[in-house]
């Protein structure tokens, strides 16, 4: 028996016979380090990027002790997005499913609060909801936390960039003092480690390296001014023809920017940013995954928690200050056993952006010469024969 069986674990039998049934057999690298902390009711710091497992860790953990006759709320799971939400109470209920009558709800802005109320008053072991809305829960005192074993705060660096941090203090305090407080994040910089420090009881630290298998994502980098950003996105989604991209840009008002201009040339693009209305969130998002529009322009933000599992390119039309959000940008192609191809737009007075991203990734960027592209772009794709609503 391996140290990565699942097996390996003091975990129930019906867990363990789910997991044999959804084919999860070995443990992933975040898995195999926290999980023996998580068991061990340790408080827990992990690193770790979005795909790598870590649902299924701290779900795990929550099942390891959840209660199924005690029809109160044990767990609760906080998330940046109503996205990550949605998936990671799904999985939450995937994981379940073989133990005995088990009940996952969601808690979300941008859905009426009523069903929400129902669900809790019929009993509810854990939640999985956004920092707003459970706020929104605890002011209603719609929602009990006294018998709270486990606290989870998933991709906590996005929920402090999104301006949740008061309403996380709040719903922390409203938690039992004896409980254990499991946080997951992309990153860990030191102004989230210090805001964070009152919430954890001498936390285990893991950090799972962010990197990807270079053999399976090819990264180029282009340098271009910021005048002609946009032009050379539209350049190089003409030369490629990628069956679906997703482009990062640092601001909103760059979003919106860059869509125009991908319409314009023609091709079918929309944009994901905070100002958004949750349920024009939704409709871009379903739009995005049935490649009904096959472009995609976000910030960091906005796509946290969006997960498609086949995606052919990734552009980041602005490169990223901080070299593990740039890795987790590449790593949202070339998934499973799929190739992807990242393409990173640099201005000269940002090459020491990259810089950075060369010394984290232990290996020197590929530049490009983006005039190669125009020879080979001649007349460029044919539109796309339905177009997406303009955002």
């Amino acid at each position: 028996m391996t140290t990565t069986s699942f097996a390996s674990l003091p975990l129930s039998p019906a867990l363990l016979r789910n997991l044999d049934s959804l084919g999860y057999l070995q443990m992933t690298a975040i898995q195999a380090a926290s999980l023996p902390e998580i068991l061990a009711g340790r408080d827990l710091i992990a690193q770790a990027k979005t795909g790598s497992g870590k649902t299924a860790a701290f779900g795990l953990g929550i099942l390891h002790t959840l209660v199924a006759e005690n029809f109160a709320l044990q767990a609760l799971v906080l998330c940046p997005t109503r996205e990550l939400a949605d998936q990671v109470a799904n999985e939450l209920r995937r994981l379940a499913r073989q133990s005995d009558n088990v009940k996952v709800v969601t808690l979300c802005g941008g859905t009426p609060i009523a069903p929400q109320i129902a669900s809790l008053e019929g009993g509810a072991h854990i939640a999985v909801g956004t920092p707003g809305r459970i706020r929104d829960h605890l002011g209603r005192a719609s929602i009990d936390l006294s018998q709270l074993k486990t606290l989870v705060l998933d991709e906590a660096d996005r929920m402090t960039d999104m301006g949740f941090f008061d309403e996380i203090a709040n719903i922390v305090s409203a938690c039992p003092a004896k409980r254990q407080t499991l946080l997951f994040s992309a990153t860990y910089p030191d102004d989230i480690r210090h805001a964070t420090a009152e919430f954890l009881r001498e936390p285990a630290e893991i950090k799972v390296e962010a990197l990807h298998d270079g053999s399976r994502i090819e990264q180029r980098f282009y340098e271009v001014p910021h005048a002609e950003r946009n032009a050379a996105v539209v350049k190089l989604l003409q030369h490629f023809c990628p069956a679906s991209a997703l482009i990062f840009c640092n601001t909103k008002i760059h979003c919106r920017e860059l869509v125009a201009e991908i319409n314009r040339s023609g091709m079918d693009a929309l944009a994901l940013h905070g100002d958004l209305e949750q349920r024009d969130r939704d409709e871009i998002l379903i739009q995005f995954a049935n490649r009904s529009c096959p472009i995609l322009v976000a910030t960091d933000v906005a796509a946290r928690g969006l997960d498609i599992q086949s995606l052919a390119m990734v552009i980041s039309a602005d490169i990223s200050r901080d070299q593990e959000v740039h890795v987790h940008r590449i790593g949202r192609t070339g998934r499973v056993d799929e190739s992807g191809l990242a393409l990173s737009l640099c201005a000269p007075e940002e090459r020491k952006w990259v810089k950075l991203v060369e010394d984290y990734q232990g290996q020197p960027a590929s530049w490009y010469p983006l005039a190669e592209l125009e020879a080979k772009s001649q007349g460029g794709p044919k539109a796309q024969k339905r177009r997406c609503a303009p955002c």
